[in-house]
């Protein structure tokens, strides 16, 4: 199993730190991180809290400002003694998956650390190789949605791919002309999600759209009800989960097992679900693909890491942070991002 490969990596931890990041994004909304670094034996190990929601950054340091963390331990160790904190301090979060994010931002600094210290990487660790990462790009159109972004970014570089985000404001003449680009690999219906800013209740004719005009492309968390679910008889092979997966559990709670799954780090919380979750799915050769959470700092490199390993071929939605921003640079990466030549800990760079 994975996990025995890291669960027994010594780690020793003197202080922590974290540090607030903000940026605007070309979603429109401005978006916060807090970056938590772990210090030990001359080594910091990083690691990023992807909250969404900006007020629980700017009460981070209180309400895990006085953790008992320093200590000599095995990660395992680590992971169960952090797992007894309440890193909200008694406050609710907005959304329960949140608990999950900032645990992920002291697991993964953690593992960067204890990396680190031995002076090994993932890849290395694993028994793995680090290989290059072919990525699309994440967008959601205009409003009223026209497409024209679309066509802008192919204008820049032909060879682009996307992950789109339908809305029920999407025509079917503008339906046509995203499909006309032949450039469309994953469309998120963002059906399993509610009491966000991202909701989109399940509308049986913009599924059927989506589902006569994209014949080849993935599709992303659909609503299942009685209205829709007739609409999928037949297309299984071609849907994929992404807001419900947090672990085995949620895979084996899904409506029929998948062939496809979306693996954003952050949802699973700790180490160990993430690698018990990938071992899952290659015992049962379920495909995979990487996805961000509009990462700003070394969460990002966390994710191109985990895709290098385990599915980098596939259609990932990890595009470098510069992708993300409201007016982009000209000089942006192209796919797929080449792993690097030296690398240590976590990050992959």
């Amino acid at each position: 199993m994975l996990y025995d490969h890291v669960s027994g990596l010594e780690l020793d931890v003197d202080g922590y730190e974290f540090e607030h990041r903000e940026r605007d994004t070309s979603s429109g909304f401005t978006r916060a991180t807090t970056v938590v670094s772990l210090h030990g034996d001359g080594e910091t190990g990083r690691g990023e809290d992807v909250t969404y929601d900006n007020d629980a950054h700017e009460r981070v340091e209180g309400s895990a400002g006085d953790l008992p963390l320093s200590g000599e331990y095995v990660f395992e160790e680590f992971s169960s003694h952090a797992s007894e904190f309440d890193l909200f301090d008694g406050a609710e979060p907005s959304q329960s998956v949140f608990r999950n994010y900032r645990r992920w931002a002291f697991e993964s600094a953690a593992l960067d650390l204890a990396l680190k210290q031995a002076d090994t990487t993932l890849a290395d660790r694993l028994g793995r190789t680090y290989d290059p990462v072919r990525f699309v790009v994440s967008t959601r159109l205009e409003d009223p949605p026209t497409g024209d972004v679309v066509l802008e970014w192919l204008e820049r570089n032909p060879e682009l791919k996307f992950k789109l985000d339908p809305t029920s404001g999407w025509t079917t003449e503008v339906i046509e002309r995203l499909a006309a680009t032949g450039a469309v690999r994953t469309l998120d219906l963002k059906g399993q999600y509610h009491g966000t800013t991202v909701d989109q209740p399940a509308d049986p004719e913009l599924y059927e759209r989506i589902i006569e005009h994209f014949p080849e492309a993935l599709i992303e968390d659909p609503e299942l009800n009685g209205e829709t679910r007739a609409l999928f008889e037949g297309q299984k092979a071609r849907v994929t989960w992404d807001y419900p997966i947090r672990g085995v559990e949620t895979i084996e709670d899904l409506p029929w097992e998948p062939e496809w799954l979306n693996i954003k780090p952050s949802r699973f919380g700790s180490v160990r679900s993430l690698l018990d979750t990938v071992d899952y799915c290659r015992e049962r050769n379920i495909r995979m693909f990487g996805g961000g959470q509009f990462e700003l700092g070394v969460g990002r490199e966390h994710i191109h890491a985990v895709a290098s390993l385990f599915y980098p071929d596939a259609p990932n939605d990890v595009a470098p942070k510069g992708y993300n921003e409201p007016d982009p640079s000209d000089d942006l990466p192209t796919s797929p991002l080449a792993p690097p030549t030296r690398s240590r800990g976590f990050s992959w760079r």
